[in-house]
């Protein structure tokens, strides 16, 4: 009798053990969460629009995951992209990618435009009060055919690889082509024509790189007002690129082109063509950033140019300079002087400071 009751007791104990044991599946092991935040102080002497002001430029909260042979991620930007005190919130990234080979990886989803070395750089390692002009016109960032701020980001698919590796095991060839909406984030396809934009580049020594990219497609939906109907704008660009970056030195130029009539403003989600800025747009940045003190503190400067209609007495020139200092590997703050010089103000050159407080967690 003592031994039935002992049975029954042990498996009573079992089948408790069994209804309080949950097993976790390896796919949400795998997620991981992650963020950071920008804090910025920005002034300018801009004649009539003199600015004095701290700002939240940024934050961010991302999930990364696995599952299989792919990766995921989703993430959510806030950002005082119309300005202080005018806040947006909304989802920048949403994709998966299968990655099983390095020489063809498959991504879909929303998720940055495969042109440009800077489109797809970190906020916070880029390493400036901002992208460079000719990136945000000219990279889906605030677009000139007026796509709301969007980060160089689209929704598509996405086909690249690494080819060739060497003795030591690394790729000396890079390719990306992808197929998007070309209305931006969290936007729908407006005429029903595809954006189709490639890459490649070459890397013969280590930390160097040197590429082109295309891009040909359309906005659709845009208000002609002199036939007051709508109609897609073109978008036809392509770009020249080339990178060094090793041992905490970075070095790295970029030219742009775009032919295809701009919006009244860049940004915001305007769909009004502006026949006055005329169908052609360019310009180029480089910039360097070496070690003063490894690991902690690093001296940057950069030139930077942009004509809205490709002319020089539109261009928007840039000569900057300043220090990235690094509390630890997740907490930097940044310091820049900018003397701008942009022609289509009255009085053309002003002043710029921007000190910014970037943490990552």
């Amino acid at each position: 009798m003592t031994l039935a009751f002992m049975a029954i007791a042990l498996t009573a104990n079992a089948q408790d053990q069994e209804k309080t044991t949950i097993e976790v599946p390896q796919w949400v092991k795998n997620i991981k969460f992650s963020g950071y935040g920008m804090l910025q102080y920005q002034g300018t002497d801009q004649k009539d629009a003199e600015t004095n002001t701290f700002n939240l430029r940024l934050a961010r909260f991302i999930l990364d995951g696995k599952i299989g042979d792919f990766d995921w991620r989703a993430q959510i930007q806030g950002t005082n992209v119309k300005g202080p005190g005018e806040p947006t919130v909304q989802l920048v990234d949403l994709y998966a990618e299968w990655r099983k080979y390095p020489e063809f990886k498959i991504r879909a989803g929303q998720f940055k435009r495969a042109f440009t070395y800077e489109n797809p750089t970190h906020p916070i390692t880029q390493g400036w009060r901002g992208y460079a002009d000719v990136i945000n016109n000219l990279s889906g960032f605030g677009d000139r055919t007026g796509e709301k701020s969007s980060g160089g980001r689209d929704i598509g698919i996405q086909f690249s690889g690494d080819l060739f590796p060497n003795a030591d095991g690394r790729r000396l060839f890079h390719y990306q082509i992808g197929i998007y909406n070309g209305e931006g984030v969290n936007e729908k396809d407006k005429d029903n024509r595809k954006d189709i934009i490639g890459g490649i580049w070459v890397m013969p020594i280590k930390g160097l790189r040197i590429g082109a990219f295309g891009w040909t497609g359309s906005r659709g939906a845009m208000l002609d007002p002199l036939t007051n109907e709508t109609r897609s704008v073109e978008k036809n660009r392509y770009a020249f690129s080339a990178e060094y970056s090793q041992d905490e030195y970075m070095f790295r130029a970029e030219y742009l082109h775009s032919q295809g009539w701009g919006a009244a403003k860049a940004a915001n989600n305007v769909r009004q063509i502006d026949y006055s800025k005329g169908d052609k747009a360019d310009g180029w940045y480089a910039f360097g950033i070496v070690p003063v003190i490894k690991g902690k503190l690093h001296a940057k400067a950069r030139y930077q140019c942009y004509r809205a209609q490709k002319e020089w007495g539109t261009a928007k020139t840039s000569y900057e300079a300043g220090l990235n200092y690094f509390f630890t590997k997740n907490l930097e703050l940044h310091f820049e002087y900018a003397r701008i010089n942009d022609r289509a103000l009255e009085k053309s050159d002003y002043n710029l400071v921007d000190v910014e407080l970037d943490f990552r967690f």
